[in-house]
């Protein structure tokens, strides 16, 4: 009977960077294929948003709108790694691992640096990256001996968080008025509240899994 792979001898493991790179079909695909790197890419655009958020120092000019703009970019291309993985049948354990990751670093550098900046409360802040980062740490922790995707509940929690910091990232309330200030603050209530909710589900969901399991 076969080991697992983390279980087999170095020199027989299979090297994960071996496969399709971005052609369909149905043999392994590698660690680095195109939908992994497109998710990399978004990891690395978390710095430049930082970057040019930090810089506007809440002037909300030019620097601002580029910051919220780069925002959007990233958080929008998810969409594409998860589409590239799905269409050409992509899908690694390690590309489960870092899309999510991808999206939290994305997350937890816009509630930072809005809590510099005076804009966002630190308890917030704190709350959102307790869970996030919890749960990441928890998956990395079973990563030996299973990994754990995303949940329903967790991915609909991302739309709402995205949607409330984009809304709070454009200063469009300087144009059409404090209305849309206080629609982004509703919106990222009810991220906050689905936050610990999706937090509480995925464990749940975790010992399902284990009871299934055995």
């Amino acid at each position: 009977m076969a080991l697992p792979d983390h279980l087999e001898p170095p020199s027989k493991r299979p090297n994960p960077m071996r496969g399709r790179v971005a052609r369909a079909g149905d043999t392994p695909a590698s660690t680095g294929n195109v939908a992994n790197i497109v998710t990399v890419v978004r990891i690395f655009m978390a710095p430049a948003f930082i970057w040019l958020l930090l810089a506007d120092d809440g002037r909300l000019g030019p620097m601002r709108y580029a910051a919220a703009a780069l925002f959007v970019i990233a958080i929008v291309t998810d969409t594409v790694d998860g589409l590239l993985a799905r269409r050409q049948n992509l899908v690694t354990n390690f590309g489960k691992i870092l899309d999510p990751i991808a999206d939290k670093v994305l997350i937890g550098s816009a509630i930072v640096s809005l809590s510099i900046l005076g804009e966002l409360w630190w308890w917030v802040t704190i709350v959102i990256l307790i869970r996030e980062f919890g749960i990441t740490i928890f998956r990395l922790a079973v990563i030996r001996t299973r990994v754990v995707p995303a949940i329903a509940s967790g991915k609909l929690k991302t739309v709402l968080q995205a949607v409330a910091i984009s809304l709070l990232l454009f200063p469009f309330w300087t144009v059409i008025g404090e209305w849309e200030h206080w629609f982004a603050w509703i919106l990222l209530a009810i991220a906050v509240v689905l936050t610990a909710v999706s937090g509480v589900d995925f464990f749940v969901k975790y010992q399902q899994q284990n009871r299934r399991a055995t």
